[in-house]
């Protein structure tokens, strides 16, 4: 570059300067007028463990300096190596220029991808304005694709030793150790590690934990499909000897309640009990000389149950000992022949298939707000908020003693913990020192809904510092946020924030903190839309839904409850009916067609059987639960109402839910061109509005039912309401509402709508 020498004393010199850099300030800017980012695969960015031949691809536009920009076009360049794909070298697909404004879920139509393949992309696209951008290179990595990739057995401990109760009602099981030392003998290029640990599983690795993800892998019915993760290990094998192990946990697999094989007597609902815990692991190593070599989990392993977490359950807690830790176990040179060859073992009985959605990590550290002594000489500790995840503690003591932690939500008095609501949960984990000094520690396979803690056996007076409150949920981003002027309006959002992500838990629960924790198909029929506008839900509700696939029965039937990890046997509309409206939210939300694309047929299959099977005078009355949950009267101790007045007709429900879902349908039909079924579902429409108006509107009085709030409501909503009523209608749900001093009158039914 040649430099002028100009002299700054000259006016008229500085004005040329400035403009000129106005000038090449204006140039650079122009350059880039768009870009593209937010390259996914899957929905997922650089993900390792896509099990998708086909994947779907989507990216963004991103800064836009010019009004009303939008993507005219797009060309998709996919390659088996980075240089290869920055060099022209495009060997796996080029779409070409495709004249599309399409940017969500554009199918890869290249050539077939194997196991482990590593794939890079990047997208070129044009815009309605001339411009045009290409987006920096994206990478993800396929996972083992067919059963015939897997060289690995499952293994584990079919046994229980002394320490466990596994047929108490509130049962015990320690955790299962795992090792093999394995000797490399090449230079590493490339390793994978595979695995599924069942019910919750941590891989290490000379020593080390393989990911920072918790209580893995994502739940689900193990009788049907099993998941399993995907992990760069390159870094952490090497050349020489190496140590693996691996910590199995029991999570959902291990059932937490033994009844003797009979119904829980509180809920009168039977828990299914999948085994003792399992493992499959495999670690694929490719060498820099171009051969490959595999490590797989066989007899060759080594077991042990005699480790440092002593009992493990989600409802009750964790018991550790720190006195039984075996130091250097997942290391090389450590010896293990006091330990059992592990167990070959029967598979769980589903699919292996590798998990999409998000894995739960530590979101989020909460200090702890106040720590207090009470009379009998335990400590209360609040943490300030009610989360969900666990306590970190640092501690001291002589070996053997013993520190109690108990959790609960809220305070029956200053020095007691309220735990009413836990039921038999007995949320409560055990510490046993070691007595070498400072000692700190966290449980690995339970978690908590709490914001109180009552720490007993402690001999000293703890700093507020010797704790920490660890939150834990799907590792989901958020998307959105809501601030008002009004400090209430921002305190029941703050609240909702909460509690929706703790409850994400690679399925939407209802409850973290007592004896159940499940996922009611009925809690989250709208609250999906809600929830969405604030997190990126959608892997987490796309997975659901195939859980959901996988619970139906052969005749159509879908639980209540999915995973079925609670037996319930109920046919009803309103619940299962989340396999119609939640695939819409979905593809409102989010742009995703695949979902309500792949489980047409099997919702389909749910809507014709409950008509066939249930469906009086063109109308499917069946329902179990009402409007679950309407607030109860003041004064009274009761959990929802036994006001009649304030009790919607279950038939109303499930007759109105049926008629949206239908409506739904004939859209879903519509969309894929199936116009026989579109002219079924409107058939069936028109039969069910015409019966629905005969025998629930009051023609005289103006209202729906009873007259409460939802069963005016839910018709309204849905659509159900002639024209020429719907004023009268709308009016009738201010007035109740006005009766309860403007206070919400309906339960899950009617609230989400």
């Amino acid at each position: 570059m040649r430099l002028t020498v100009i002299n700054m004393k000259s006016k008229s010199a500085r004005i040329i300067i400035l403009l000129g850099i106005f000038v090449l300030l204006s140039c650079q800017s122009q350059k880039k007028v768009i870009n593209v980012q937010q390259l996914t695969a899957e929905s997922r960015n650089e993900f390792i463990g896509l099990q998708n031949a086909n994947p779907l691809l989507s990216w963004k536009i991103g800064n836009t300096k010019k009004n009303n920009t939008h993507q005219i076009a797009y060309q998709v360049l996919v390659s088996s190596s980075e240089k290869a794909l920055n060099s022209g070298d495009v060997d796996l697909w080029n779409s070409g220029k495709v004249v599309s404004d399409s940017s969500t879920n554009v199918k890869f139509k290249g050539k077939g991808l194997e196991s482990y393949k590593d794939v890079y992309w990047k997208v070129k696209i044009w815009t309605n304005h001339g411009d045009s951008a290409t987006s920096p290179v994206n990478h993800w990595k396929m996972a083992i694709l067919n059963d015939q990739d897997w060289k690995a057995s499952w293994i584990g401990l079919d046994t229980f030793s002394r320490q466990d109760a596994p047929q108490q009602v509130q049962t015990r099981l320690a955790a299962r150790y795992f090792r093999k030392e394995v000797l490399v003998e090449k230079e590493i290029k490339k390793a994978v590690a595979s695995i599924s640990g069942l019910g919750l599983y941590e891989l290490y690795i000379n020593g080390g934990k393989i990911g920072n993800d918790v209580l893995s892998p994502t739940p689900v019915d193990y009788r049907h499909e099993v998941p399993f993760n995907t992990y760069d290990v390159t870094n952490s094998l090497r050349r020489g000897k190496n140590g693996l192990g691996v910590i199995l946990g029991n999570g959902r697999f291990f059932k937490m309640r033994d009844f003797g094989g009979k119904p829980n007597p509180l809920t009168q609902i039977a828990q299914v009990n999948y085994g003792y815990p399992k493992l499959i692991l495999q670690i694929r190593i490719e060498y820099t000389d171009g051969s490959m070599d595999h490590i797989a989990s066989d007899q060759s392993w080594k077991v042990t149950d005699k480790g440092p977490i002593k009992a493990n359950n989600e409802y009750d807690g964790e018991e550790y000992d720190a006195r039984n830790e075996i130091n250097g176990w997942a290391n090389s040179g450590f010896d293990d022949h006091n330990w059992t060859d592990a167990h070959v073992v029967s598979s769980p009985g589903g699919r292996l298939f590798a998990q999409t959605n998000e894995n739960i990590k530590i979101k989020q550290l909460l200090n702890p707000k106040t720590i207090y002594r009470t009379p009998k000489g335990t400590y209360i500790l609040d943490m300030g908020q009610n989360m969900v995840g666990w306590l970190k503690i640092q501690v001291k003591g002589t070996s053997g003693d013993t520190i109690s932690m108990k959790f609960s939500e809220r305070l029956k008095s200053r020095d007691t913990l309220y735990t009413d609501n836990l039921r038999d949960a007995r949320a409560n984990d055990i510490y046993i020192i070691k007595g070498t000094g400072k000692e700190t520690w966290a449980p690995r396979f339970t978690y908590h809904g709490f914001q109180y803690v009552e720490i007993s056996g402690l001999n000293y007076q703890p700093s507020i510092s010797d704790f920490e409150g660890q939150v834990v949920y799907d590792d989901i981003a958020t998307i959105g946020q809501f601030h008002t002027s009004d400090s209430t309006i921002n305190k029941i959002y703050k609240n909702s924030y909460w509690s929706i992500r703790g409850n994400y838990r690679g399925i939407p629960t209802d409850c973290p903190q007592r004896d159940e924790r499940v996922a009611w198909l009925g809690d989250r029929l709208m609250s999906s839309y809600g929830e969405s506008f604030v997190f990126d839900n959608s892997r987490i509700y796309s997975k659901w839904m195939a859980d959901t696939k996988s619970a139906q029965k052969a005749n159509g039937s879908i639980p209540d409850i999915v995973p079925a990890f609670w037996v319930t046997g109920n046919d009803n509309v309103t619940y299962p009916s989340a396999f119609i409206i939640i695939p819409e939210m979905l593809r409102k939300q989010f742009g995703d067609n695949k979902t309500y694309t792949t489980y047409y047929p099997y919702m389909k299959k749910w809507m014709l059987y409950m008509w066939s099977t249930y469906s009086q005078g063109d109308l499917v009355l069946k329902d179990t639960y009402g409007d679950w949950c309407v607030a109860p009267e003041e004064g009274t101790d009761a959990i929802w109402t036994n006001d009649p007045k304030r009790t919607t007709d279950g038939g109303l429900l499930a007759a109105s839910y049926y008629y949206y879902c239908l409506t739904l349908m004939e859209n879903f039909a519509e969309l894929q061109g199936f116009q026989e079924d579109v002219q079924t579902f409107v058939n069936l429409k028109a039969r069910v509005l015409k019966a629905f108006n005969i025998k629930f509107y009051n023609e005289e009085k103006g209202f729906y039912g009873n007259n409460t709030t939802t069963a005016n409501l839910l018709p309204l909503t849905f659509g159900l309401v002639p024209v020429d009523k719907r004023e009268i209608v709308f009016q009738k749900i201010i007035e109740r509402t006005k009766e309860y001093n403007n206070h919400i009158s309906s339960g899950i039914m009617g609230m989400m709508w």
